[in-house]
């Protein structure tokens, strides 16, 4: 039995050997650039899809990973975390380190210090339970890190450094910065100035061998004072001691390693 031929003469279809179409199976006098595709535009999505398997995937910005690392220890309080963001750390570091700025360790800075490692810092900021109206003490500026966060959350900070090379240096990266609510001093951090009055709290950024009674006397009522204690060249304790109706609660927090802090203001540099 014969196999019929198949048809294309479907009701609604065209067929292509219509003498209804051109010889290319066109309605006659159809215009024929309708049907060519615009070559440019063509030519650039060729490009693109070139270009897009060609390059390989853009990693995640430093300062995603940065904000990461500190939520995934511990770090919580929503300010202290904006902070964090908006200061920019390699501002802060010398030049040769700024490609590992944002790397969760310490750095070395002018004068034998150096800039405490991020997590350190957001940790010491948090514990210090700030708010906006509060004055704060810091006691070693070093390169103005930790006093560039404080700014951001509070109404002033005053910040002391021993080395007149540090404290000048700091001094112009947050006047460029447009912190202009700190304060950065040229002094004796075991010796504050009577003049410089009460704090709401204080935070020491250098190993002191024991809690310095002086400094826990200028806390306000409720007020509270964060340090690492502990011998210079170990393993300190960061502690937190608040100043109560009844007396001063201390608390042990975590350990760390801080340079020594050393009374008097440098000779040099």
């Amino acid at each position: 039995m014969p196999v019929p031929a198949p048809r294309n003469d479907f009701p609604g279809k065209l067929r292509l050997d219509s003498p209804l179409c051109g010889a290319r199976g066109r309605r006659p006098g159809a215009d024929r650039r309708k049907s060519v595709p615009n070559r440019h535009l063509m030519l650039y999505i060729v490009w693109i899809r070139a270009t897009e398997t060609a390059m390989p995937a853009k990693p995640p910005p430093e300062k995603m990973m940065f904000q990461l690392s500190l939520r995934r220890r511990g770090i919580s309080d929503q300010a202290v975390l904006r902070a964090m963001e908006e200061v920019p750390r390699e501002v802060f570091v010398e030049a040769i380190d700024r490609a590992d700025a944002y790397r969760d360790s310490a750095l070395a800075i002018a004068c034998g210090q150096t800039i405490s490692q991020p997590f350190v810092v957001a940790y010491m900021t948090e514990q210090l339970q700030l708010q906006k109206h509060h004055r704060v003490l810091e006691i070693g500026t070093g390169s103005g890190y930790q006093a560039a966060i404080l700014s951001r959350l509070v109404e002033h900070v005053l910040t002391i450094e021993r080395f007149r090379t540090l404290a000048d240096k700091a001094r112009q990266r947050l006047e460029k910065l447009g912190y202009f609510n700190v304060e950065v001093l040229l002094g004796d951090g075991f010796s504050v100035p009577s003049g410089a009055g009460q704090f709401d709290r204080i935070i020491v950024t250098a190993a002191m061998e024991q809690m310095p009674q002086g400094l826990m006397d200028r806390l306000e009522p409720n007020g509270i004072l964060i340090a690492p204690v502990g011998p210079p060249h170990g393993v300190q304790t960061l502690v937190r001691v608040i100043r109560t109706p009844s007396g001063f609660e201390q608390k042990e927090l975590v350990d760390v390693r801080f340079v020594p802090a050393i009374p008097g203001i440098a000779r040099e540099l």
